[in-house]
């Protein structure tokens, strides 16, 4: 599926200057930054003896994170703030950046407690689940009769 905008011009005719503040405000990135949700996307993949959880999350450090697991829920959270200012200067503006978030995910009873890790490069937080040994499934071919 492709996005197309339509413009027809005839908006821009009528009220000229209008749409061009309009956009400027609206595309302003003070604006668009904070009223676009910051939640991080999620990949879960699985393979035969992890469930794997990829969590996208440039800008940020290893030491931003947090990953706790309480009964079987895993929540994977971030808290970052930059930009605190000096306080013997006068400011004009102050744009303070403050980036938080929280992802939870239940898991199931398949899961070993003791066999999560996780691992933070470049931007991706990866957190591998470990299954119980004896929730593994056995590979084999099925003959088709």
């Amino acid at each position: 599926m492709t996005l197309v905008k339509f413009n027809d011009g005839k908006s821009s005719m009528l009220h000229p200057g209008f749409d061009d503040i309009f956009e400027s405000i609206m595309n302003d990135t003070f604006l668009s930054d904070r009223m676009v949700s910051r939640v991080p996307a999620v990949n879960i993949s699985e393979t035969d003896g992890y469930y794997h959880i990829e969590l996208a999350a440039p800008g940020l450090s290893k030491e931003d994170f947090k990953v706790s697991l309480d009964r079987d829920v895993l929540t994977i959270s971030a808290e970052k703030q930059s930009g605190q200012p000096a306080n013997d200067k006068k400011y004009n503006k102050c744009e303070y950046n403050y980036t938080s978030f929280v992802r939870s995910f239940t898991l199931p009873d398949s899961v070993d407690n003791e066999g999560i890790n996780a691992e933070y490069t470049d931007g991706l937080l990866k957190v591998n689940v470990a299954k119980k040994e004896e929730t593994r499934t056995a590979s084999r071919q099925i003959e088709i009769k």
